[in-house]
């Protein structure tokens, strides 16, 4: 997939920030790990008639009136009343936790590559994956370590190393929310500097969606492309993957367990590493014109996602009119490949260039849109539904399953595009369905 190339591009430069909930705990510890609302259950264990204040928070027949933070925040008044701590009783709870076994994909990541973790989680788990001597452990309230590290992780809910600063309750949260820290600076670094992967994690957390959301705003404004990806096990609708980019800039992999992400992840980087600084060094030498791709090259299908993969680690501005020339002079020598005699595979590449491209950045109202736009014109009008002679059914079927990538403004621009033609027949079986 194309998003692994970018993925493995930043993990290769040391530019891959993984941000991890408690899903991924749960996914290293064999499903030891609770979840926060499993994790407050315990905790109201420990109060006096426990069981009718759990049924009063987290009632079984009915939604709970309370957020779980609120809960939290009832579980620790309690708790003081007993002249106990929550965030005493939540250590007890999660220090015994270990890894679980099957996770040999992760470990190896974990042990190889140089990379930062933004996490939400009040474990350890994740510096068990690196070990002590690789790893740099950030949380709020204790001195940050000066030391270099292949990874560093940052515990901006606080850890079980520091209970007390720990955001547990609804009072904590106002105190994070309203508070410019250490950490929330962090998050926003990390998200312009780094290329960023969410595993095991709901999006429920409304400091990290205001940052997200001002990132997002930043990106669009500076025709930058979506680089944060949310990895999930199940299937997101089309709706919420939508929602996601507009509000964002987030782009979804989804049906995919975190072994399995790793797994692919690490097969992606072992086939780029040998030729990464390559690409790099290459990338500038083109956009300035002192160098130009082969044609062999560009008949490669990885080779358009590592060219892009190669301007987002380099840092080039995708508004620089040198940036753009690429882009059009690319495409434009696709195009002349696809008309070799037998080149058929050549209008299927050119097909998913035009949809990845169509789903990493917002394209309408960009110096980029006449190119894209013509291009797109020239793939759909040469592809057919069925299998026609001297057009490539191939193409059709790029388009036809990959067109719910695309970014949802990108898909109106495709579609009112094509309608303003209405002489691609085929084109229009696939536009109509924007949603």
């Amino acid at each position: 997939m194309s998003e692994y190339v970018e993925l493995a591009y930043a993990a290769a430069t040391s530019r891959l920030c993984l941000f991890t909930g408690t899903g991924f705990s749960k996914a290293v510890s064999n499903g030891e790990a609770p979840t926060w609302k499993e994790l407050l259950k315990k905790v109201c264990s420990k109060v006096h008639n426990a069981k009718k204040l759990e049924d009063t928070l987290f009632p079984d027949d009915k939604p709970p009136a309370l957020s779980l933070e609120e809960a939290a925040q009832i579980l620790s008044l309690k708790l003081n009343i007993e002249g106990k701590s929550i965030y005493d009783e939540i250590v007890d709870i999660i220090s015994p936790i270990q890894l679980g076994e099957d996770i040999s994909n992760i470990k190896d990541f974990f042990q190889k590559d140089s990379f930062r973790v933004i996490t939400t989680n009040y474990d350890k788990l994740a510096e068990c994956l690196v070990g002590d001597e690789s790893v740099q452990s950030i949380t709020p309230g204790l001195p940050i370590p000066k030391y270099p590290s292949k990874v560093k992780i940052y515990h901006v809910h606080g850890s079980i190393d520091s209970p007390k600063n720990m955001i547990v309750t609804s009072d904590d949260y106002f105190r994070f929310i309203n508070s410019d820290t250490y950490f929330s600076r962090k998050l926003s670094t990390m998200l312009h500097e780094n290329t960023v992967a969410i595993l095991g994690y709901s999006l429920s957390d409304t400091n990290l969606k205001a940052i997200i959301n001002d990132y997002k705003k930043f990106s669009k404004n500076n025709a930058l492309c979506s680089n944060i990806f949310l990895i999930s096990r199940n299937k997101v609708s089309q709706d919420m993957k939508d929602y996601y980019f507009y509000c964002f800039g987030i782009r979804v992999i989804d049906n995919t367990e975190i072994d399995c992400f790793f797994s692919r992840l690490s097969y992606k980087i072992s086939l780029i590493k040998d030729i990464i600084e390559r690409a790099r060094e290459n990338i500038r030498k083109v956009v300035s014109g002192a160098y130009t791709y082969k044609n062999e090259y560009l008949k490669l299908e990885d080779s358009f996602y590592q060219i892009i993969s190669s301007i987002i680690s380099e840092g080039l501005d995708w508004n620089d009119d040198k940036v753009v020339s690429l882009f059009e002079r690319i495409i434009e020598k696709k195009r002349k490949l696809t008309r070799n005699n037998g080149a058929w595979e050549q209008y299927e590449q050119l097909a998913k260039w035009l949809i990845y491209f169509g789903s990493i950045i917002e394209v309408s109202n960009t110096k980029y849109e006449k190119t894209y736009l013509d291009a797109v014109e020239y793939s759909m009008g040469h592809m057919s539904k069925e299998r026609n002679w001297g057009v490539s059914w191939y193409a059709y079927r790029a388009w036809e399953t990959r067109w719910p990538a695309i970014i949802a403004s990108n898909r109106l621009m495709i579609k009112n595009h094509i309608e303003t033609l209405g002489t691609l027949k085929d084109a229009n079986l696939i536009v109509k369905n924007i949603v």
